[in-house]
């Protein structure tokens, strides 16, 4: 999902300073439910908080 913005944006490496008081939006949704729907304990159980419930 997402847009495909990188062929029209010019990339610029920065020094993470840069952003020193600066606001930050990563937008990782995607990512993380797809790392949290892989994780299984040994025998296959998906991962659970404290009450037991799949995150």
């Amino acid at each position: 999902m997402g847009t495909a913005i990188g062929e029209i944006l010019e990339k610029e490496e920065i020094e993470l300073s840069f952003l020193d008081g600066r606001t930050v939006g990563i937008d990782s949704h995607n990512i993380l439910y797809q790392f949290l729907s892989i994780i299984r304990s040994r025998d296959g159980t998906p991962l659970m908080d404290s009450k037991g419930r799949v995150t």
